[in-house]
């Protein structure tokens, strides 16, 4: 009797621990995420590390594993975290949209372009804009810009204003020459999001292939004031 409630006790502590560390686990992942949200790199990586130390199966937390390595250039990192992601819960849509638009920007269209599709045609998906953008925006980098186009007006027809979706349209139309309708876009996204150093930079190009040199003068000083070091600005300069 003695040693089967010693035993019945033993289980129950581990069960316990078991209990503890998976809602640990969780708030590590939640706090990860939260400074990975504000770019708080170094503190973001500690806690998604400390959650998946506690809980090696968190496919959460590998995933956003990859988004971090993603945002350091650590790019066999991120493949690994988004694979290992993917592996433990291979219906997860967070993690087939993350690692199909990762897989597109490294080239690997083919794979990437699948796990979006799949990820747009799950009846369970409430958000299916964001795979549906990031599709178009393979399609954007193979030149396809009629297939982009379509994904783009898919995306925005579930989400009229999401962002992502509006400076894609803006840039599927400067390409094909459709400036007026470019301009379009821009003011749609102007009136839903922040100006960021892309957007004022396709705003530029936008304006200027309209002929419309003083707004475009006007985007130009603005992505090189409040965006000197990013890409854009450079990519910019460069041209000048």
């Amino acid at each position: 009797m003695g040693a089967s409630i010693l035993g019945l006790m033993a289980c129950a502590t581990t069960d316990d621990k078991k209990t503890i560390e998976g809602s640990t686990a969780d708030i590590y992942f939640q706090l990860g995420v939260r400074y990975l949200n504000l770019n708080k790199l170094e503190i973001a990586k500690e806690n998604l590390q400390h959650a998946i130390r506690l809980n090696n199966k968190n496919a959460p937390a590998f995933n956003a594993m990859g988004v971090l390595d993603e945002k350091l250039n650590k790019i066999d990192a991120a493949r690994s975290h988004y694979q290992i992601a993917l592996d433990l819960t291979p219906d997860d849509l967070s993690v087939k949209n993350n690692y199909g638009r990762f897989l597109c920007e490294q080239g690997e269209s083919e794979k990437g372009m699948a796990l979006l599709m799949t990820a747009t045609k799950d009846g369970l998906n409430d958000r299916p804009w964001l795979a549906m953008t990031n599709l178009g925006r393979c399609y954007m980098q193979l030149a396809r810009y009629k297939e982009a186009e379509a994904y783009f007006e898919q995306a925005l027809q579930f989400n009229a204003n999401y962002p992502p979706a509006l400076l894609e349209m803006q840039k599927v139309n400067y390409q094909q020459g459709n400036f007026m309708v470019a301009k379009m876009y821009l003011q749609r996204f102007a009136q839903v999001a922040e100006p960021t150093s892309e957007s004022l930079l396709i705003a530029a190009q936008i304006e200027g292939a309209s002929g419309n040199a003083g707004m475009a003068k006007h985007y130009e000083t603005l992505l090189l004031t409040k965006f000197p070091l990013s890409a854009e600005a450079k990519r910019f300069k460069s041209t000048k």
